[in-house]
């Protein structure tokens, strides 16, 4: 996969996309359930490489909650105690499992600060904060960086992810980035 470039007329600084890459940190999610408020948080260990995303949920006290690898054939997703489920499509198959939607196919690049907005161009999101709707109906915003020291390029520190959905009604997803290491 090519590196996005800057979709809009300004353009922005480049930043380099790894195609291989972890990344790990917390994540809270809130969503309704059988007509109530959920809220779940915890933390995520993130592995790509060029052909598989594996993505590891941890409960707040670090314990498994899941397993999602991704590659060219499809999507698997394994609980403890459970079947491991899979899907041709990952986003359907996290929605369907978890109860809630976990937009991985799109995280993919967002945990970069790439994305590709709902008209379809390319985005390379930039500090101070961004607010991006993209292609497939997350709002995204960035909403702090962090810069290691003055010759880095800035890397998202916290992203805010907000959507409706038919299944889950208003889903909100806080994403706070804790280590990043391309390989």
């Amino acid at each position: 996969m090519q590196p996005p470039t800057p979709g809009s007329a300004v353009q922005a600084p480049q930043r380099d996309f790894h195609e291989t890459i972890d990344i790990a940190g917390r994540l809270s999610v809130r969503y309704q359930a059988n007509s109530r408020e959920e809220a779940l948080h915890g933390s995520f260990a993130w592995s790509q490489t060029p052909a598989q995303t594996t993505v590891t949920l941890l409960s707040p006290l670090g314990q498994t909650v899941a397993v999602i690898d991704v590659n060219a054939e499809g999507a698997a997703l394994r609980q403890a105690g459970q079947p491991a489920k899979s899907a041709a499509n990952v986003d359907a198959l996290t929605a369907e499992t978890l109860g809630w939607p976990l937009p991985v196919a799109g995280l993919r690049e967002w945990l970069q600060g790439f994305a590709v907005d709902s008209a379809g161009k390319r985005v390379i999101a930039n500090p101070p904060e961004t607010r991006i709707d993209s292609r497939d109906g997350w709002r995204i915003h960035y909403a702090s960086w962090l810069e290691e020291n003055p010759s880095s390029q800035n890397r998202p520190k916290r992203i805010d992810l907000a959507r409706h959905t038919e299944q889950a009604g208003d889903v909100s997803l806080r994403i706070v980035i804790d280590t990043w290491q391309p390989r």
